[in-house]
């Protein structure tokens, strides 16, 4: 009798992030359904006309990426907090490498650093944002190949460029 090790999915060999989901594999923007599939269209985010250019389903398992009409507006919610975890990032890296004083204009230097790099990270921000909402609703399935894709229930393509 032949043993299947636990990370062999139909004779095809995953690695231990693929197996695995974790909170790294959102920086990667994969479909968060199989952790393989690519969400945009153009890798690059920022190549600025294709930034927000997404897949209609998951190249790789099927999974519908535009789930409902207006759906990603909530991604919003997780690009603030993004920012305002890179924003208190630069502020202590600031505050330990060259530090603040209220005798000088350290300060104003950090706000505009912070805003210039925010600035920057901005469409890679929303790519991530769009990826961790999608992931709330659609979670990692070990058995992507088995099982297919839920079916879409709210979806109105007479709606969809309304906005």
């Amino acid at each position: 009798m032949e043993t299947i090790s636990l990370t062999q999915v139909n004779n095809i060999e995953m690695s231990d992030s693929e197996s695995k989901p974790g909170i790294l594999n959102l920086f990667l923007c994969k479909c968060p359904r199989c952790r393989r599939g690519d969400m945009f269209q153009d890798k690059n985010p920022w190549h600025l006309k294709n930034t927000m250019k997404m897949n209609k389903e998951c190249p790789v398992c099927g999974q519908p990426l535009d789930i409902e009409v207006g759906f990603y507006f909530g991604s919003s919610y997780v690009s603030y907090a993004f920012t305002i975890a890179l924003s208190v990032a630069t502020f202590i890296l600031w505050w330990l490498t060259i530090g603040f004083s209220l005798y000088d204009n350290r300060v104003f230097y950090w706000l505009a650093f912070n805003a210039v790099f925010l600035i920057a990270m901005q469409p890679y921000l929303m790519r991530v944002a769009r990826t961790g909402w999608l992931s709330f609703f659609v979670w990692y399935d070990k058995n992507w190949k088995a099982n297919p894709p839920k079916a879409l229930e709210r979806t109105n393509k007479d709606q969809q460029n309304n906005w």
